[in-house]
C-alpha cells in the first residue's frame, strides 16, 4: 500500500518518488506475480534490464516482498557510483539469511561490477544453489525476467498518481516536453517537475501578496 503524504508537500520530492514509495506502472496484463512465476521457472535466476531512469529500482522494491511471500529470502545488494566490487559483508548477510529460508541474492546495478566480481558471485550462487536476480542497463547473460521501458503514457500516469489532491496541475504539454528532453528518463523528468512545482507554488504565493 502506498503511503499517504501531506497535501502541502512537493509531490515530486525524493521521499515520495524513491523506490518503494511509488508503484511501478506495469503494462496491461502484467503484474508482480507473473515475474515471480517466471523467476521460479528459471530456478530463481534472472535479470531486469532497462535504461537509466526507467524504473528498475522501483520495480525491484515491489518484487522483494513478493519473493518473501514465495518462501524465499532476498538479500539485497545496492551498488552506486561505479562500485566495482561487492560490499565486504555480503557473504555474511547471505549466510545469516539462509538460516530462515532459501536465499536469492538481489543486485541492483549489477553492470557496475567487474567481470571478476560477477564471475565470483555467479559461481558462489551456483555452488550454494542460491537464486540470483539482478538489474542492469544491458543484458548480462541471465534469463530476462522483465525489460523496463518508459512511455509518455506511463509518465503521465505516474505524474497523475503523484499529483492527486493537489491544487495545481502539470499541463500535458509540459510532461511531453520533458519526456522528449530527457529521452524518457523518469528520474530526470521528476527532478525537473520538482523544480517546476516549486516555481508554481512561489508564483501562487506572490499573487496572493498582491491581492
Amino acid at each position: 500500500m502506498l503511503q499517504q503524504w501531506s497535501a502541502h508537500e512537493n509531490p515530486f520530492c525524493t521521499r515520495r518518488t524513491r523506490p518503494g514509495a511509488l508503484a511501478y506502472c506495469f503494462p496491461p496484463g502484467v503484474n508482480v506475480g507473473d515475474l515471480i512465476e517466471l523467476l521460479r521457472s528459471n530456478q530463481w535466476q534472472g535479470e531486469i534490464v532497462g535504461p537509466h531512469g526507467s524504473g528498475k529500482s522501483t520495480l525491484l522494491a515491489q518484487i522483494l516482498p513478493a519473493i518473501k511471500q514465495a518462501s524465499r529470502q532476498p538479500v539485497l545488494i545496492e551498488l552506486h557510483n561505479a562500485q566495482r566490487r561487492l560490499p565486504s559483508d555480503w557473504r555474511g548477510k547471505t549466510e545469516s539469511a539462509a538460516i530462515s529460508a532459501p536465499v536469492i541474492i538481489v543486485v541492483d546495478g549489477y553492470e557496475q561490477l567487474s567481470r571478476l566480481s560477477r564471475f565470483c558471485l555467479k559461481r558462489y550462487c551456483r555452488r550454494g544453489h542460491l537464486g540470483l536476480l539482478v538489474t542492469s542497463h544491458v543484458t548480462v547473460g541471465l534469463p530476462e525476467i522483465f525489460r523496463t521501458d518508459c512511455s509518455l503514457e506511463m509518465t503521465q500516469q505516474l505524474v497523475a498518481q503523484l499529483m492527486q489532491n493537489q491544487q495545481v496541475t502539470i499541463p500535458a504539454g509540459i510532461i511531453a516536453e520533458l519526456f522528449s528532453k530527457h529521452h524518457g528518463n523518469i528520474r530526470e523528468i521528476l527532478f525537473d517537475l520538482y523544480d517546476l512545482y516549486e516555481k508554481q507554488q512561489t508564483d501562487l504565493k506572490s499573487k496572493e501578496l498582491f491581492l
